[in-house]
């Protein structure tokens, strides 16, 4: 029983490490080039996209989720060398929440190429979901990548991590420290105790 009691108690405390440290587990440079957000195919070829507000955060980079309003740099890396010597071109299209109404054209970088395999802009991005196209005149148009940015909204699954998961944690230890406190073990080693 004790042994059982020792291995649950170890879990808690593994898992609240986990839920108040959740960088350790989902790290964006950690990750695999596969696992990547932020690496999309261009037909056969690859190429990374990152966001950058450095009077906010400086050293910081983003993918899709822009934590504020402002001056934002666009950056994409255009991992395969072939693209370097093909047009490449940019468009970010600030999305209307209705149906009926256009996207808005917030940048439109023209066609050109880029030996040193960087594609930059600077924008200013306001409240709102946009969506990027990064392509090439030579793909087809059925294979342009798209990354949809969320700029300044609130991103659901952080408020999860940071608010429920504590509280789930919090409520495994309570339901924990119960069912010890209700054991015959425990019990029997208090009444043991007090003789």
């Amino acid at each position: 029983m004790m042994k059982h009691v020792t291995g649950s108690g170890c879990m808690v405390l593994i898992l609240l490490a986990a839920l108040y440290h959740p960088e350790v587990a989902a790290a964006h440079e950690a990750a695999s080039g596969e696992d990547d957000p932020c690496l999309r195919q261009v037909g056969e070829r690859l190429v990374h996209f990152s966001t950058y507000q450095p009077q906010f955060q400086l050293k910081e980079h983003y993918c899709t989720d822009i934590p504020k309003e402002g001056n934002t740099f666009l950056v994409v890396d255009l991992v395969d060398p072939v693209l370097r010597n093909e047009p490449v071109w940019m468009r970010v299209m600030k999305k209307n929440g209705n149906n009926t109404t256009e996207d808005q054209i917030v940048a439109d970088i023209q066609p050109s190429t880029h030996p040193d395999g960087v594609l930059r802009s600077e924008v200013r991005l306001e409240e709102g979901l946009y969506t990027v196209t990064i392509a090439s005149d030579k793909q087809n148009l059925m294979l342009r990548p798209q990354y949809l940015l969320r700029v300044h909204m609130t991103d659901y699954q952080q408020l999860v991590r940071t608010a429920v998961m504590p509280l789930l944690g919090l409520l495994l230890v309570a339901w924990l420290g119960y069912m010890l406190l209700q054991s015959m073990w425990l019990r029997n080693w208090w009444a043991a105790l007090r003789s």
